[in-house]
C-alpha cells in the first residue's frame, strides 16, 4: 500500500513542483522587472534545460526555487506543499542547488564532502561519495587536500558530489559545466543522467550550451521578454521554437559557437 499524503493521493500523484506566478524585480538605478508571470508543473522525473538571452533572471529563478530567493510575489510548492511551509534547510534536501561559482568550505575536500550531511544530520555516505567522484573525474583527488587549492573545475565538481550526497529528488543545476574542460564536462553529464534515470529525480539546468541541452534534456525552458516564455519538449524546441525572440537567439548562439 503507498504513503498517502494529500487528500488521499500517494507521492506519486503529487506534482513534484509547481511555480504559479513568479515575479521578480531588482533594484539599480530604478526598477526593473527582472520577470513576472512565471508559472509551470513539472509531474514526472526529468530534465530540463533553461535557455534564454542574459538578463532574463534565470540564475534568480534557480534560488528563488531552492529557497537562496524569494520571489516578490507567486508561489512554488514541492510535492503540493507551499515552500513557506517548510523550514528552508529541510527543503534544500529535496530541492538542492549547485551554483556557478562553488564555495569551498575551509578545510580539506573530506570536510567539504562530509559537510551538507553534517549540516542537515544525516550519516555520511563514503561509499556513495567515493563512486561520485570516480564519476566526475575525480576518483585519484586526495580528500585530505585543502579545498581552497583547488582548481575551480574541481571545486564545481566536489560541490556538484556534496549537493548529491543529499539524496535529493530536485537538482538545480547554474552553468555547472561552464569551467570544465571537454572531458570532465562530459564526464559530469553522463553521470548527471545516470543519476536521473536511476533515482528517477529531477535536474533543472540552466546552460548557455544548445548542444548540451539538446542532448541532455527532455524538456526546454525559454525566458525572453521577462517571462517564461516557452516551455516545450527539446526535440519540437529546436525544431520548430514558437516565438521569434526564441528564434533569433538560437540563430544568433549557432553562428556564435562556430
Amino acid at each position: 500500500m503507498g504513503v498517502f499524503l494529500i487528500g488521499g493521493k500517494s507521492v506519486s500523484e503529487i506534482a513534484i513542483l509547481e511555480l504559479d506566478c513568479l515575479q521578480k524585480s531588482i533594484f539599480q538605478e530604478k526598477q526593473r522587472t527582472l520577470f513576472e508571470g512565471i508559472t509551470s508543473t513539472i509531474t514526472e522525473p526529468s530534465i530540463i534545460a533553461v535557455l534564454g538571452v542574459s538578463g532574463q533572471g534565470k540564475s534568480t529563478l534557480l534560488r528563488i526555487l531552492g529557497m537562496l530567493d524569494s520571489a516578490d510575489t507567486g508561489t512554488v510548492r514541492y510535492r503540493g506543499r507551499l515552500s513557506t511551509a517548510w523550514r528552508p534547510q529541510d527543503w534544500r534536501m529535496k530541492v538542492s542547488y549547485v551554483a556557478q561559482l562553488s564555495v569551498m568550505l575551509t578545510g580539506s575536500v573530506e570536510d567539504n564532502l562530509r559537510a551538507a550531511s553534517f549540516i542537515h544530520h544525516q550519516p555520511f555516505d563514503s561509499k556513495s561519495a567515493t563512486e561520485l567522484m570516480a564519476k566526475v573525474g575525480l576518483g585519484n583527488m586526495d580528500w585530505k587536500k585543502q579545498a581552497a587549492d583547488l582548481s575551480g573545475g574541481e571545486k564545481q565538481r566536489v560541490a556538484l558530489v556534496r549537493s548529491m550526497l543529499l539524496r535529493p529528488e530536485v537538482l538545480l543545476l547554474d552553468e555547472i559545466t561552464a569551467s570544465l574542460d571537454l572531458q570532465s564536462k562530459q564526464a559530469v553529464e553522463e553521470m548527471l543522467l545516470g543519476w536521473q534515470s536511476k533515482e528517477e529525480g529531477t535536474i533543472i539546468w540552466v546552460t548557455h550550451d544548445l548542444e548540451q541541452a539538446r542532448q541532455t534534456s527532455d524538456r526546454i525552458w525559454f525566458m525572453g521578454e521577462q517571462t517564461l516564455l516557452e516551455q516545450n519538449d527539446t526535440v519540437d524546441f529546436f525544431a520548430n521554437p514558437q516565438s521569434a525572440v526564441a528564434q533569433q537567439f538560437l540563430q544568433i548562439t549557432r553562428e556564435e559557437a562556430k
